[in-house]
């Protein structure tokens, strides 16, 4: 790989600046440009089932813009043809236009596809004319997406369509109860973005200009695992990509930077929220020990005896730290912070703020702690969140 030399030395604090400002976790919030801007800004948002105060792809939003209503999210993502959904980090909400940047994915699923599953002869073409003529539709709607076997025994209609999904020939417009719901690419998608005219160099390049201006500066890890890159591929295209390489105290490996990054010292509001254990800020586990001196590890497939934090430790964000967690539920009208891990004293006033805006958000009136890793500080903590 041919790189260029360093242009920049950054301090580890200008980079942690840098990288909370390309997540829209400092400065003043895109409030005009709302949901659609912070997708359209972070370029990818991680779905998942788990939901506790609410779902990951809606805790997003919420970190950065505030109290934003969780309809209003919705509404944003899934109507009018402003997303759809794709594997991109892992299964990620994307802005519409970026259909053409995964062209390359969608070939490489065409030529080899990763299917355990047999797929009868003919349910493709079936499954692809009843979208045609009915959609859209979810699995369920398509014919059933089980055969009443283990979690993977998908029906053949189920098998179907989520192999046009990875080829491209159907599109996910919008999760109903959870379930994809499955249209025709090509009357989802709009007409100007609707082609894989782009080649792979093409697409891995402009990917990894997007990753890199999401990100701030990154590492070759950091930038190629934001749409789930290979290594290689990231170093056939980043000479080219706009990004330059960059020094940061600290930071042991090669680094890259947004030039617009570079430009001006990050100024203005740190956010005080809780994170997603799915947010793209800390979703990489060495990325956010390099950045933060912060261990985050989502314990929600752990066995609960060996959990240290908790089923769904949100990280609290303060001053542009991560200064403590909690593992939060609800009952009733009642957020409950079943588990709090507080950095020290500094960390109590932040994690009651963004406890009790939590609690408001989802439509609780009243915030219960239960547990606290340093017991000495519970009575301050119940003190500041009356």
């Amino acid at each position: 790989m041919t790189t260029l030399p360093p242009a920049f030395d950054l301090s580890a604090d200008e980079a942690r600046r840098i990288a909370l400002r390309a997540q829209g976790l400092l400065g003043a919030p895109d409030r005009r440009g709302g949901v659609r801007g912070v997708l359209r800004h972070l370029g990818s948002v991680q779905l998942d089932t788990i939901s506790v105060l609410a779902r990951s792809h809606e805790l997003i939003p919420y970190a950065r813009l505030g109290s934003v209503g969780r309809r209003t999210v919705e509404e944003a993502y899934w109507t009018q043809g402003h997303s759809f959904e794709y594997w991109s980090h892992a299964a990620c909400i994307l802005p519409v236009e970026e259909w053409p940047h995964f062209a390359f994915r969608r070939r490489a699923y065409r030529i080899r596809p990763p299917w355990s599953h047999d797929l009868p002869d003919g349910a493709y073409d079936t499954v692809i004319k009843q979208l045609r003529e009915e959609g859209p539709l979810t699995a369920t709607e398509l014919g059933g997406a089980k055969n009443g076997g283990e979690w993977w025994d998908w029906s053949a209609s189920k098998v179907a369509v989520e192999r046009a999904l990875m080829y491209g020939e159907v599109v996910c417009t919008e999760r109903r109860s959870w379930k994809r719901v499955y249209d025709l690419a090509e009357r989802a998608i709009p007409d100007a973005v609707l082609h894989d005219d782009l080649d792979d160099t093409e697409c891995l390049r402009r990917l990894v200009r997007l990753a890199g201006q999401a990100l701030g500066v990154g590492t070759r890890a950091d930038i190629a695992d934001y749409h789930r890159l290979k290594g290689e591929q990231f170093d056939a295209v980043v000479a080219d990509s706009g990004l330059v390489p960059v020094i940061v105290e600290g930071w042991t490996k090669p680094a890259w930077a947004d030039p617009a990054a570079l430009a001006a010292p990050p100024r203005g509001r740190h956010r005080t929220t809780l994170l997603s254990p799915f947010d793209s800020l800390i979703w990489e586990r060495a990325r956010t020990e390099r950045i933060f001196g912060f261990t985050h590890r989502l314990e929600a497939y752990v066995p609960k005896q060996k959990r240290v934090h908790g089923y769904f430790a949100m990280p609290l964000l303060a001053g542009g730290r991560l200064l403590g967690r909690v593992d939060p539920a609800r009952e009733g009208r009642t957020l409950v912070a079943r588990q709090v891990s507080l950095d020290g004293p500094k960390a109590v006033a932040p994690m009651a703020q963004a406890l009790r805006e939590a609690a408001e958000w989802v439509g609780c009136d009243s915030v219960r702690v239960e547990r606290i890793d340093r017991p000495e500080l519970t009575a301050d903590l119940v003190r500041a969140l009356d």
